[in-house]
């Protein structure tokens, strides 16, 4: 990655001092994809898997090609929109939307924009959580587990299989990101494992498991989710451009006001193992409403706290 000019180097948002080579991703995506095709060859080629594979490869040379060149934000955005596209065409969209407390809701004709959007979120929030070493990857990885665990071997190809080929190639990637970085992730990486997350969560969706709802991603996101979300609001009311670069997400304003990245990094490590630990407790079979949803409050609970230790712990940073 040096030697095509794939270097990351200081920038408005960055947390590191020198430059550094980026395009770690490369070998996610290379681990993922030969292990989706040699499952085909195996046999295993559940329906729709050619075009979630040509997605995410799209998704996958646009920004690679970012990283290296960096190609205006407009032309990625148009690749993640053609991505969701391929995917949802092939027949991966949202059919039934789990609201907590209100129960299942039918999307019908909303069920493509609301993947679309779904996807398009979810591959953009991890790209902006890739900002501390091991952050963003780590948190896939986890993600990618318990999703797993709660799928069970028999889905197969169609959401274990390919959420542990993930993580995998991510558990390959870390070392050399974590604690100390030789090579960051870069677009490539974290726009791939994002947009190939929201795909699986879907997939998961319709499989029809009790444990399976739409809620089931978002819970396992929900740090990497709700840290993106809150600062979009934030610099929404405040009157920033939200294009522009900045370092206002929760974890940046707390390594920025003294904690260290390696601790940050545990602390979302540990946020989205318990929010997984309440996604495993998720059961969409019984009729009472608290005891089916009750996960969902306490998976908020770690990160309405964090939040809270750190805006007190940023108050004398400046300008945020």
């Amino acid at each position: 990655m040096t030697r095509v000019g794939a270097l990351d180097h200081p920038g408005a948002r960055s947390s590191h001092t020198t430059p550094t080579p980026k395009g770690g991703g490369v070998g996610i995506v290379c681990a993922f994809l030969a292990g989706m095709v040699w499952l085909a060859s195996r046999g295993v080629h559940p329906p729709g898997l050619l075009a979630v594979l040509a997605a995410a490869a799209l998704i996958a040379g646009v920004s690679y090609m970012d990283d290296v060149r960096l190609w205006p934000f407009a032309i990625k955005l148009a690749a993640q929109i053609a991505a969701a596209g391929l995917v949802i065409v092939f027949g991966v969209r949202l059919r039934v939307v789990h609201l907590p407390f209100l129960g299942g809701v039918n999307t019908g004709l909303l069920g493509v924009p609301l993947t679309a959007c779904w996807i398009l979120f979810v591959t953009n929030a991890v790209n902006f959580m890739d900002g501390l070493n091991g952050l963003a990857s780590g948190c896939a990885a986890i993600a990618c587990l318990f999703l797993a665990m709660a799928a069970g071997p028999q889905t197969g190809g169609v959401v274990f299989l390919p959420c542990l080929l993930l993580a995998a190639g991510i558990a390959g990637f870390l070392p050399f990101n974590y604690p100390r970085a030789r090579i960051f992730m870069g677009d490539v990486g974290s726009q791939f494992c994002g947009f190939l997350l929201a795909v699986l969560g879907v997939a998961a969706s319709s499989l029809g498991a009790p444990t399976l709802s739409a809620l089931l991603m978002p819970m396992l996101l929900l740090p990497l989710l709700l840290d993106v979300a809150l600062t979009l609001v934030r610099r929404f009311f405040a009157g920033d451009r939200l294009t522009q670069a900045h370092r206002g997400h929760l974890y940046q304003l707390a390594n920025r006001a003294g904690v260290p990245a390696w601790v940050v990094t545990l602390i979302y490590w540990g946020m989205t193992v318990w929010a997984g630990l309440c996604g495993l407790a998720l059961d969409q079979s019984t009729q009472t409403v608290f005891v089916r949803d009750w996960p969902v409050l306490a998976a908020v609970v770690p990160f309405g706290l964090w939040g809270a230790y750190v805006v007190r712990k940023a108050a004398g940073i400046g300008k945020w």
